[in-house]
């Protein structure tokens, strides 16, 4: 199964910007989606089913044109979870989960903390969210969680590290909890597989940021620990262009 998670910062624009053509080149098996800045009810759904993904699932925001997170498949699941159930964390739609016989797959959308409000918000969700995980990977143990987590982990993963360590995305009490979330029994399935460094998956619109490779990898595909071995690849897309995010890459080998 060959999975990619994209924040697409706005599906509509990014469309704009072709993305249709490039998920046909793509050609995942799920293509998880954040920050999709849409109502189900504002996109044409059918230019994704013509892309070959009839199986589409929409968890919006009730703000208007903010968050959001969505899935796209080729084979339709077996069940569609939209939410945590947790009402401080569905109101900007950042969970949406679909399941299959032997594999779930999550698209996570985790809050930036962009000012005080919002870092107090983000670290109450991320208190939640580990409790919610625990509690789900005790029925749904092969649970892949991919998406936008807003946290650089280590060093090595944001170009600026001594620059940045106060600023939200490289908190340490982010990275402490992201490194904690991992020993709760997931894989950064990017790292497992690659050491390299310089390695992002986002980069500020300012400042000539992205040609100058001055960015952040604040999107993982984290995979539960049963799944370690069918871990066959995993992979950050920088070449495409449709955000201030690049698409990620997971592959999983059949169960």
């Amino acid at each position: 199964m060959k999975i990619i998670s994209y924040n697409v910062n706005g599906i509509r624009a990014a469309i704009n910007k072709g993305f249709i053509d490039w998920l046909k080149s793509a050609n995942p098996d799920v293509i998880c989606l954040q920050e999709i800045k849409a109502l189900k009810e504002q996109l044409d759904l059918n230019v994704f089913a013509e892309a070959g993904y009839q199986y589409n699932y929409w968890f919006s925001a009730q703000k208007k044109g903010y968050s959001g997170v969505a899935i796209l498949c080729k084979t339709e699941p077996s069940r569609i979870e939209y939410g945590t159930g947790i009402a401080s964390m569905d109101f900007e739609g950042r969970n949406l989960r679909i399941d299959f016989p032997d594999i779930s797959v999550m698209s996570l959308y985790l809050p930036s903390g962009t000012n005080m409000m919002r870092l107090e918000h983000k670290l109450e969700y991320m208190a939640l969210f580990q409790g919610y995980i625990n509690e789900l990977k005790k029925e749904y143990p092969n649970l892949i969680i991919c998406g936008d987590y807003n946290i650089c982990h280590e060093e090595i993963d944001i170009h600026n590290p001594k620059g940045l360590k106060n600023v939200s995305g490289f908190l340490p009490v982010e990275r402490e909890w992201i490194g904690s979330f991992i020993e709760s029994g997931f894989i950064d399935s990017f790292r497992h597989l690659n050491s390299a460094p310089h390695q992002y998956s986002w980069w500020s619109y300012r400042a000539n940021a992205r040609a100058n490779n001055k960015g952040w990898r604040l999107d993982y595909a984290m995979v539960a620990n049963p799944l370690q071995e069918k871990i066959k690849r995993a992979v950050i897309l920088s070449d495409a262009f449709h955000s201030d995010h690049c698409p990620i890459l997971v592959e999983i080998e059949n169960l």
